[in-house]
């Protein structure tokens, strides 16, 4: 209880710091004034709310108001030398990759804007973290042509992050990257391969890493947790923030590496601990999840560095060329069966008949367990 209601308190805190398919709801009776009123909470927004994919009634005030959480709009990058300076070895980094360019992103930064709006390789991208359902997500910007920039609503719905477009104020799904409501309704963002590592695994996987500094014209204490406590094993979803029922399944804040293809797979981190790796044929790809330890909760302790070691995962097509690999943990690393090649968390051979190849990432994201069900309520589970 004092974890809830410490989580809807640190979002009160932070607020003060296309082509539509015939599914969308316009087409039956129009929105009441009254649920428009609602939507808008007193805020101006000149979003169309009778185009909408979702029940509006789904769609909740988290706290802060529109833009209460600031996303990040041009953002700047420091050396990974100097990010030594404050970043420690755990304190877990979204990893994209693009056009020869590495850029790290830290949890410690994005639990206090959600949204960063930036370019790597030449490629408009939207970086994005929802910490209630624990999902970093990647986006491509660019939707028909047109680059589009990302800020927050205010709102939840799942107990997800809703984030809107500045170009048309349409509002969009941060967990599924959809949109929900407004001209593009049933438009789905581009999702890109993006892994959260620790620093001291990132570090060591991408030397030439870029990481987003701390100068981001805001004053916000960075590397301190305004969730604290709120994933720890037992807890429950804000029932305000989140409606239905957990699948019993699991607990609801079990991490589980999601695979976003298809319907979707998901790998539980318990299992992967013990395991190390998971491997299935999802929508057709045979893929495969490595894990390992070393990567903090930003949810957990007061401080993000400090919170209790919850492991990283990176998600892979475990095909080269023609071959199918299957993989295993052998020793203290990650060993192919065909070959005996030896790969490491990013998807390279370091060693073997295949070392200096490299498995092509998949789209992924280590999701809360209530969170996945909610919106991947038909995905598969691995069974070991």
């Amino acid at each position: 209880m004092i974890a809830r209601a410490a989580a809807r308190v640190a979002l009160v805190a932070l607020a003060g710091l296309l082509q539509t398919p015939a599914s969308v709801r316009s087409q039956g009776p129009a929105v009441s004034d009254t649920a428009t009123a609602r939507l808008r909470g007193g805020e101006a927004w000149k979003t169309h709310f009778s185009r909408h994919a979702v029940a509006l009634s789904e769609i909740v005030s988290g706290g802060p108001r529109k833009d209460g959480i600031p996303a990040l709009d041009d953002p700047k990058f420091v050396s990974a030398v100097e990010a030594d300076r404050w970043l420690d070895g755990r304190d877990p980094v979204i990893v994209v990759e693009h056009g020869g360019e590495a850029r790290a992103y830290p949890l410690s930064i994005l639990l206090f804007h959600e949204i960063v709006n930036d370019r790597v390789g030449g490629l408009p991208v939207a970086v994005t973290y929802c910490p209630l359902c624990n999902t970093a997500l990647v986006f491509e910007r660019t939707v028909d042509g047109r680059v589009l920039d990302f800020g927050t609503t205010g709102r939840l719905r799942h107990s997800d992050l809703v984030m809107y477009d500045r170009q048309t104020e349409s509002w969009w799904q941060q967990a599924s990257g959809d949109a929900i409501v407004g001209d593009p309704t049933g438009t789905e963002l581009k999702l890109l391969p993006a892994n959260t590592y620790g620093w001291k695994r990132a570090r060591q996987l991408y030397p030439d890493l870029e990481v987003l500094s701390r100068q981001t014209g805001y004053d916000r204490p960075y590397g301190r947790n305004p969730y604290a406590g709120y994933d720890r094993d037992g807890r429950a979803p804000i029932p305000g923030f989140f409606r239905g029922p957990v699948d019993g399944r699991m607990t609801a804040m079990t991490r589980v590496a999601g695979v976003l293809l298809g319907k979707g797979w998901a790998a539980p981190f318990p299992a992967l601990r013990e395991r190390r790796v998971a491997q299935a044929t999802v929508a057709g790809r045979p893929v495969v999840v490595f894990w390992a330890p070393g990567a903090a909760s930003a949810l957990d302790g007061p401080i993000v560095r400090a919170g209790r070691d919850v492991g990283q995962s990176a998600a892979f097509a475990r095909s080269v060329g023609d071959t199918v690999l299957d993989f295993e943990w052998r020793g203290a690393a990650f060993r192919d069966r065909q070959t005996g090649s030896t790969w490491d968390l990013s998807g390279r051979a370091t060693a073997g008949p295949l070392a200096g190849r490299r498995l092509q990432p998949v789209p992924h994201a280590d999701y809360l367990w209530f969170a996945w069900a909610a919106f991947r309520p038909n995905a598969s589970v691995w069974a070991r």
